[in-house]
């Protein structure tokens, strides 16, 4: 993605038509929605021109209709489409996705403006607006689990965005929207329309206001049926099409199934109950399948059981926010975490030591309410930023609220191995069947090898954090510090530092030398207040081993192709960061569901990656 700035938000004019407030765009000079009625536009156009009532009304227990967008505007589609699936949607498992792309996005304030013009949408419309995302380009995933609904809104160039989609999970009905073709050509690309129909298959459907010949003749070339039924209020027409399978190949033609879609609930088995075990089965949990996580010794028991983990992203350059998996992480785990009470808002001091300028630029760059040149309590001789959108989780907290999920449920046991049968996988003790599932995934860290034939390296990192009183001036509740290591406040009367960090070792015994090490690192930067803690012989710690992929990338996926075994593990110092995004990757690759991160990052991630060099699939077209 040529990115070479932050993301523009859309400047706006504003009409009064009849009472009604319409945005204007001053980028495309077009209206957002109809003057008429952008609502009865929306559903008379974008819902029944994709038969939508009759399809959502119809879904199968478990099964996953998706929804992709061209334009999301003020997310009048989106939100209508929301409205119907309340409306018409069967009283079991099914969910429904929608994918929207935005090169301009409104900023908030703009969005409430454009959005408080439709009363009975304001319910939805206050949803939206709560998780609405900060205008940084990637994919920004927005979930409301009670409405059994979720949104993929990728902030970035339609032309760059379309290409770099991952295709896990077919789209089921496009709303073909954006500006009109003279006002905004680039939408309506040929580029852009072959990735459309890339990333959907036969039975999709397409509906759109314009009916353009670029975009009559782009479907056209792809074997699309095409239909001009009246358009809504003034316009004469609107265009309706489908992908419908030609009857001469119905016999022959292999299509292109990603998956084969499971519409029954699922037995999820999660060896290893660390945060990747944890946020896994909350994943699957959370869309109703039933999850056994079986561990040796409790759970916790390994690298994430400190007694609390910051969330300290080490944010890229933004013209690399797209496709780079901290930053992608970062903004999603907030989001996911807000949800437990486990989770603390708060925000970060990070202190400029290498590549002072690279970390000192990020405040040019991010926009204005999340990184700044303000100071926190304490004093230091080094530049910093501070990062405003941080938090920290208290790991065993967490663990509690997980499972008490009711589909979640925590067996203590040694698998010794996996043995797959027809459509099953067997979990075995010491050759004893102790249970089957339907899939499993492991994520014991190093021990995770162990179950498989051949495995990536992991190697060993030691690190031990360290807590001691503080009583004599404990730093505020909302604030942390990172200086290569990192302190914050544990509780009232207590601070939490750490961590050394040793590769190659696997010892976990709590090290006087390893306190004095955490000592030197606030020292250096923060000597001041360093000097009135007390000696480090009072001091209490928890070592750990983290495990680390020799690329640094965590492993997320199959280890075989059309495997019913799954990997998630080497997730390194960062666990609690990366671990719900690359949950919901896992889960797309397993259920068949949507990929919330652009594909060249998901071979990254890809496990295979080190047995042979995984390249992303070449899209699939048939031209007539």
């Amino acid at each position: 993605m040529n990115v070479s700035n932050r993301i523009q938000t859309a400047e706006l004019d504003w009409e009064f038509v009849d009472g009604i407030e319409i945005p204007i765009s001053k980028q495309f000079g077009d209206v957002y929605f109809s003057k008429d009625n952008g609502l009865l536009e929306t559903r008379h156009v974008f819902l029944n021109g994709n038969d939508l009532s009759e399809r959502l009304a119809n879904l199968k227990d478990f099964e996953y209709f998706s929804v992709g967008e061209t334009g999301f505007g003020t997310g009048l589609n989106i939100l209508a489409l929301w409205q119907l699936w309340q409306q018409v949607r069967p009283d079991n498992q099914s969910h429904l996705h929608a994918i929207s792309i935005e090169k301009f996005p409104l900023s908030k304030a703009d969005l409430i403006r454009a959005l408080n013009v439709w009363d009975e949408l304001k319910p939805l419309a206050e949803q939206l607006i709560e998780q609405y995302p900060l205008p940084i380009a990637g994919c920004h995933r927005l979930t409301f689990p009670k409405e059994r609904f979720s949104i993929d809104l990728w902030l970035g160039d339609a032309q760059e965005i379309f290409p770099s989609m991952a295709k896990t999970k077919a789209v089921n009905a496009w709303f073909l929207d954006g500006f009109a073709p003279s006002c905004n050509p680039d939408m309506w690309e040929q580029n852009v329309l072959n990735n459309i129909v890339r990333l959907s298959d036969y039975g999709t459907t397409f509906a759109s206001f314009s009916v353009a010949g670029i975009l009559k003749r782009g479907l056209k070339a792809h074997g699309i049926d095409i239909s001009r039924p009246r358009g809504f209020g003034h316009k004469r027409e609107m265009l309706k099409a489908v992908w419908s399978l030609p009857e001469s190949d119905e016999d022959s033609l292999e299509l292109d199934q990603t998956h084969a879609l499971a519409t029954e609930q699922q037995h999820i088995a999660i060896i290893g109950a660390g945060v990747a075990g944890l946020s896994t089965a909350w994943a699957f949990a959370t869309r109703g399948h039933q999850v056994t996580l079986y561990e040796q010794n409790n759970a916790l028991s390994g690298a994430s059981g400190n007694p609390l983990a910051l969330l300290n992203p080490k944010l890229c350059p933004i013209e690399q926010s797209h496709e780079h998996l901290m930053t992608l992480s970062w903004q999603h785990a907030l989001n996911f975490y807000k949800n437990f009470k486990a989770f603390r808002p708060l925000q970060i001091q990070q202190i400029a030591l290498k590549n002072a300028d690279e970390l000192l630029d990020l405040v040019n760059q991010y926009p204005a309410q999340v990184v700044t040149n303000s100071a926190n309590s304490l004093e230091t001789d080094y530049s910093s930023i501070l990062l405003t959108e941080a938090g920290s989780v208290s790991p065993h907290q967490l663990r509690d609220e997980i499972l008490q999920h009711p589909y979640i449920n925590l067996k203590i046991a040694h698998v010794t191995a996996l043995v797959s049968s027809e459509n099953k996988v067997q979990l075995q003790t010491n050759n004893q069947i102790i249970a089957e599932a339907d899939h499993v995934v492991v994520c014991c860290a190093r021990e995770s090898a162990a179950l498989f034939d051949s495995y990536p390296q992991l190697k060993p990192i030691r690190g031990q954090v360290s807590w001691v009183d503080n009583t004599f001036a404990p730093l505020p509740l909302n604030e942390a510090y990172s200086y290569g290591g990192y302190c914050m406040q544990l509780d009232a009367s207590q601070m939490i530092l750490g961590a050394s960090f040793y590769p190659n070792r696997e010892d976990q015994d709590v090290l006087p030398e390893d306190h004095v090490h955490n000592f030197e690192l606030i020292h250096s930067v923060f000597p001041e207040y360093a000097e009135k803690l007390p000696s480090t012989s009072a001091w209490q710690g928890r070592a750990s081993i983290r495990a680390q992929s020799l690329d640094y990338f965590p492993l997320v996926g199959k280890m075989q192709d059309n495997s019913r075994i799954a990997t998630f593990a080497g997730l390194g110092s960062k666990g609690f960061l990366f671990a719900p995004l690359c949950s919901e990757i896992l889960v797309a690759q397993i259920l068949g569901e949507a990929c919330p991160v652009p594909d060249r990052l998901l071979q990254k991630l890809n496990p295979q990656r080190f047995q042979k060099k995984v390249k992303p699939k070449k899209p699939y077209f048939k031209p007539q």
